[in-house]
Order: C-alpha cells, then sequence, then structure tokens
C-alpha cells in the first residue's frame, strides 16, 4: 500500500481559507499521527509513565481538552464549568482507564469540530482581539487558532515518542 504525503503536501483542504490553511493541515496530521500512535495500545500501556514521563493517555486527552478550550477562546467564549472539569481529569486514566478507541473518538471528534470552525472563521475576524482566561491575556483569533493546531502537533509528537517507548519496553 502506497503511504500518502504529509497533509501539508496534498493540497488545499476544501473550504479553509488559505491563510488557515497550515493550522487545517497541522490538525489533519495530528489525527492520524494519533491514530497510528494509539492503536493497538492496551489500556495498561496508554497510560504507563515511563521514566516518570506523561502518559500517551495523557497527551491524547490534554490535545483534544486544550483544543477545545483555545477554540472557545477564538470564539471569544469563557470556558464553561464542563471544560474546567475535563481539565481537571486530563491525567487521570479514569476507573476503569479509558481504552485507545475511546480516546481516539474523543480526539478525532474534536479535531473536526475544529475544523469546522476554522472553515467557518471569516479572513476578516483573523486580527479581532480575544482574551485568554480569568486574566484575557491579549492575543486574536489568528493566534489562537495557529497556538491550538501547533499545540496539538506538540502533544501529537509526545504521544507517539511515549506510544513508541511504552511499545519498546513491553518487548523487552
Amino acid at each position: 500500500m502506497e503511504q500518502q504525503p504529509e497533509a501539508w503536501m496534498r493540497g488545499p483542504v476544501p473550504g479553509v481559507e488559505p491563510l488557515l490553511m497550515p493550522a487545517a493541515h497541522a490538525l489533519i496530521g495530528a489525527a492520524e499521527d494519533v491514530r497510528r500512535a494509539a492503536e493497538g495500545l492496551s489500556a495498561e500501556m496508554l497510560w504507563a509513565r515511563p521514566g516518570g514521563a506523561a502518559s500517551v493517555g495523557f497527551h491524547i486527552a490534554h490535545a483534544a481538552g486544550s483544543l477545545d478550550r483555545l477554540l472557545a477562546y477564538a470564539r471569544g467564549e469563557a470556558l464553561s464549568p464542563e471544560q474546567f472539569a475535563y481539565l481537571a481529569a486530563e491525567q487521570e486514566p479514569g476507573n476503569p482507564p479509558l481504552d485507545a478507541a475511546t480516546l481516539l473518538a474523543r480526539f478525532d471528534a474534536q479535531v473536526e469540530r475544529a475544523l469546522a470552525q476554522i472553515r467557518a472563521t471569516p479572513v476578516d475576524s483573523l486580527l479581532e482581539p480575544r482574551g485568554i482566561g480569568r486574566r484575557q491575556l491579549p492575543s486574536n483569533v489568528l493566534g489562537l487558532l495557529f497556538h491550538a493546531a501547533e499545540h496539538t502537533q506538540r502533544h501529537t509528537g509526545q504521544a507517539v515518542t511515549t506510544a513508541r517507548i511504552v511499545r519498546g519496553l513491553a518487548a523487552d
């Protein structure tokens, strides 16, 4: 089976403005990378913390949650009680621990919501100011969309690396 080029090399994403294409490509690539990293990992492997590092499960849960929170700020919204509750639970595997299918479904759904928001974002709104958090730290719509994509990529890379380590430790 021939492997596709990376998302950013596949051309425009339908419905996405050219200025926002890098964010869309980053999120599409992250979804593909997270899926490959997590598939086949048991719940125990997902939540393992090799050497005290954050678990694969945490990185996936946090990527989904932070994407949701950053997009709320981009819309000019305050965080909801549900978003704060999700933030508080991101590091916990749950009882029973969340499995790969559940984490991936949540992450994929959040990426789809993010892509829908990116498609719906008018170019003339990109420089509109937005406040972040209780202190209303300064940003704008473009900054938040960019940071949402790069932050997701950062945790994707950590999930991929940790998954390789966990698989390696299981094989020993």
